[in-house]
Order: structure tokens, then C-alpha cells, then sequence
């Protein structure tokens, strides 16, 4: 792999950029401080745009890392982030990368996720180099999964009681692609 670290990417809509202290917000207006969007997610909902903006100064500070990748997505029409998107874990040994996403609500379902998502799992195999994307999410929340299958990831089963989130533990759904499949 050649770690190349969050470079910008762009898509029809949407820009995907590293996040500056200018974005606490309209991050915690968007996403971070609503508990629907943040219902499955592992982390808990922000309880004041402070703790956004130091959740965000720390992500800044890893900005210049190569093996950091933390997007925030940008609808092009008003420049204002309407979510994130970040490799979340990595497999060195076997070259994987898990991604996690989270978009705020008035974006749900006008196929904008999937649209940021297929740009970084493009990024990732084309210029990273990795060899396999990975994303879950819990079986309650199965529209998580309908973005992954549209990106072109196959469910490869269920991890019961496998994660916590903000619903408590639960079964996750998994999902991958290898970069044979997306080559072919």
C-alpha cells in the first residue's frame, strides 16, 4: 500500500475534504448533535457544538498523517459539510481498510452517501493500493447496508452480539469488496 492520507476527492455533487475548526457548526447541526442519525452509530451524540469542535481539533491534528483518512463531505450547492466519512480501522497485514460514514438526515436517501462512498473505495484501491474494503453496520439499520451493496460490497454475514453502539450490543451486518472484484 502507499498510504497517501486524506486527499481531497470530488465527485458530481459533492467534495470530500479534510475538516477545519470552521466546521464544528455545521457538523453538529447536520449530524453530530441529532441522536436519529446517530441512533447506530458507536459513538455518542454531541452534546454541544464545544464538543464537536474538539472532536474535530483532534482529527485536525492528524490531518498531515499518511495513514489518516477522515473526510467531511461537502454538498457542493451550499459548501457546508453534511457528513463524514473515514476509514475507521486498518489491516496492514492483509492490506484492508474498514470505512464508516454518517450523513445528516435532510441527505437520506438521495443516494449521496453511496456517491461519496464509491469516490473513496475508487481512492482506496486505484491510488492506496489496499486489497479489501470492509464496512458493517447493525441489522437494525439495514439502509446502512443498501449503501455498501450499492457500492458494489457483498454481505458476507452476521457477527451476533459482535459490536456495541448507542442502542447497546448488537448483531453487525458485514460487508466487503476486493479490489479483484472492483477491478473486474
Amino acid at each position: 500500500m502507499k498510504h497517501l492520507g486524506s486527499r481531497t476527492l470530488e465527485t458530481d455533487r459533492l467534495l470530500l475534504r479534510v475538516f477545519g475548526p470552521e466546521d464544528a457548526g455545521p457538523m453538529f447541526r447536520n449530524w453530530a448533535g441529532d441522536p436519529e442519525v446517530t441512533k447506530y452509530l458507536t459513538w455518542p451524540t454531541h452534546s454541544s457544538e464545544k464538543v464537536t469542535a474538539q472532536i474535530i481539533s483532534s482529527w485536525i491534528e492528524k490531518n498531515d498523517e499518511p495513514t489518516n483518512y477522515q473526510w467531511a463531505i461537502v454538498w457542493k450547492e451550499t459548501m457546508e459539510p453534511i457528513g463524514s466519512i473515514s476509514v475507521v480501522h486498518w489491516n496492514e497485514e492483509i492490506c484492508q481498510a474498514e470505512v464508516g460514514y454518517c450523513i445528516g438526515r435532510p441527505w437520506w436517501r438521495r443516494g449521496i452517501t453511496t456517491e461519496c462512498f464509491s469516490a473513496v473505495i475508487r481512492f482506496l484501491f486505484l491510488e492506496v493500493g489496499v486489497n479489501r474494503i470492509q464496512a458493517r453496520h447493525d441489522v437494525n439499520n439495514p439502509h446502512s447496508g443498501m449503501v455498501m451493496e450499492k457500492c458494489g460490497l457483498r454481505h458476507e454475514g452476521i457477527l451476533r452480539q459482535a459490536d456495541r453502539n448507542n442502542q447497546g450490543i448488537c448483531d453487525m451486518s458485514v460487508y466487503g469488496i476486493l479490489r479483484g472484484d472492483y477491478e473486474t
